[in-house]
């Protein structure tokens, strides 16, 4: 989100309970090369768990193959930290590039959610029992290749399975607006107790890193020599737990357009979990948004495979999400804010292609989306500062009107074939975990459209009448969370259009 005044470019609590890790392992011999595996919450439907692969031997393991068997009657769900293949109820997890390399005395581990009572039975390392005893895959030199990346374990189980709405946490249909916290922007500061109760979710505006990649990020109220009237830190404490006891949800946003994150490294991912949960703790929010912008996520070469990423900052960003999500449990708001170049233009073009050339950010949230979703409180993707867009009606839809909040909104509601491929459908979202973003003024952001075209298009969406020319291809979706805006500080230089037009809309929808 842009900081000048004409346009805009953007676009918890602990839990008590820890549950006690279940430990499911065979006897390891001396000098093995072993995997554990580890239930690591369990909500009865379903359960987390963990395989850590230890390197016991005296010479480095180059590559590592977890292979197991899930009960009938047990299911694979999301996963994360390795590739995977399933075979029936047979699933193969090989290591990813950045942690292959096990050293020696060293271990890695990786994670999946699984749905049903069962647990893994018959598990291979290598080709061998995951207890030890077989022949690992070492450098032959035995030498390490590279040193282990292994990624924070989770260990706070949810209160309510993944993939489900966890009830009390927003209204039904939410507005949702950013505040500019550190800066001015030339809309003028506007304090946190002073932000109107109609908002439900405020996301602050912004946390920044100190460096593009170094992944530790910093949040500041805005200086006084910039925001006159700015609260001081202890005002603007009270005032977010004023906020939160009204049941509001207050949220540090991440990037915008001049926090460029880039979390190449699994030092930046570790320096990003401690930095966010520093601020979250500090200021006693409610979780985290995402606005990742510029050139915060492209996708390098030859990754083509939303459901299975290999780019390290794609990679190490929802390592950090998951770690920072099991922290602080099932009450965690996520929310992020992509733009259509990050999301929808992967329905035609997906980073640089098959053959190269393309823009590598082409659809690069995509598999950030995908694998967090079991996670994601609301997807609002910022329909402004978008170029036209092809929907799946197979025509272009252009900023200024309805239509394109419809047509751009539509493809998360039914999902969408990724690069044009037919076999290779990006999933889609729950009709809760869905809003879109419109500027709040003509100075917030282009494609600004008046409050009539906003409400026909939720209309649309949420009743099905004054769609225009497109059908939508998801029907009805009468959960549909709501409306986002850049920003609440725009807004009060207009007079409060969106709030006063939208938030009384939104409350009398079904």
């Amino acid at each position: 989100m842009k900081r000048s005044r004409s346009i805009a470019l953007t676009l918890i609590p602990l839990l008590a309970a820890v549950a006690s890790a279940v430990l499911f392992a065979l006897p390891a011999s001396a000098a093995a090369v072993t995997a554990t595996f580890a239930k690591t919450s369990d909500w009865g439907s379903g359960w987390e768990g963990k395989y850590t692969i230890t390197n016991g031997t005296g010479a480095a393991l180059t590559s590592w193959t977890v292979a197991f068997d899930l009960p009938a009657g047990t299911t694979m769900g999301s996963y994360w930290d390795a590739l995977m293949t399933s075979s029936g109820q047979r699933h193969t997890f090989t290591n990813r590039s950045w942690n292959g390399t096990v050293a020696p005395g060293a271990s890695v581990s990786f994670g999946f959610l699984a749905n049903g009572a069962g647990t893994p039975v018959n598990c291979t390392l290598n080709g061998a029992s995951c207890g030890g005893g077989g022949t690992p895959t070492l450098s032959p030199t035995g030498s390490p290749t590279g040193s282990p990346s292994p990624s924070p374990t989770p260990s706070v189980p949810p209160t309510t399975p993944p993939g489900t709405p966890n009830p009390g946490m927003l209204p039904k249909h939410a507005l949702i607006g950013y505040l500019h916290a550190s800066f001015a922007n030339g809309s003028g500061y506007l304090r946190m107790a002073d932000v109107p109760a109609e908002w439900d979710i405020i996301n602050l505006a912004f946390g920044e890193p100190t460096t593009a990649t170094s992944g530790d990020i910093r949040f500041s109220l805005c200086p006084v020599a910039e925001c006159p009237n700015v609260e001081t830190e202890a005002e603007f404490k009270a005032a977010i737990q004023a906020k939160r006891a009204q049941g509001k949800k207050v949220l540090i946003s991440i990037g915008g357009q001049n926090g460029q994150v880039q979390l190449t490294t699994t030092a930046a991912r570790d320096a990003f979990v401690t930095s966010v949960a520093a601020i979250i703790d500090r200021y006693g929010l409610d979780g985290l948004d995402i606005d990742f912008e510029g050139h915060s996520l492209s996708l390098n070469t030859g990754d083509t495979d939303f459901r299975n990423p290999t780019t390290p900052a794609i990679v190490n960003l929802i390592s950090a999400v998951r770690t920072l999500k099991a922290r602080y449990g099932a009450n965690f708001v996520l929310t992020m804010a992509p733009e259509t170049f990050f999301v929808q233009l992967g329905h035609q073009y997906y980073g640089s292609g098959p053959w190269g050339g393309q823009d590598p950010r082409s659809g690069a949230y995509l598999p950030v989306i995908h694998a967090l979703r079991d996670h994601l409180t609301v997807l609002h993707v910022q329909d402004y500062n978008s170029g036209p867009i092809v929907g799946l009606d197979g025509a272009y839809h252009t900023m200024g009107g309805a239509d394109f909040h419809i047509a751009m909104t539509d493809m998360l509601l039914a999902g969408f074939p990724v690069a044009g491929n037919a076999a290779n459908v990006f999933p889609a979202l729950r009709e809760d975990q869905v809003a879109f973003g419109a500027p709040s003024s003509v100075s917030a952001g282009n494609g600004y459209v008046g409050p009539a075209a906003i409400q026909e298009a939720v209309n649309c969406l949420v009743k099905g009448v004054s769609c225009g020319s497109y059908t939508p291809r998801s029907g009805t979706n009468p959960n549909f969370r709501g409306l986002m805006t850049w920003s609440i500080n725009w807004d009060r230089y207009y007079g409060w259009e969106f709030r006063n037009s939208h938030a009384p809309f939104l409350r009398a929808l079904p």
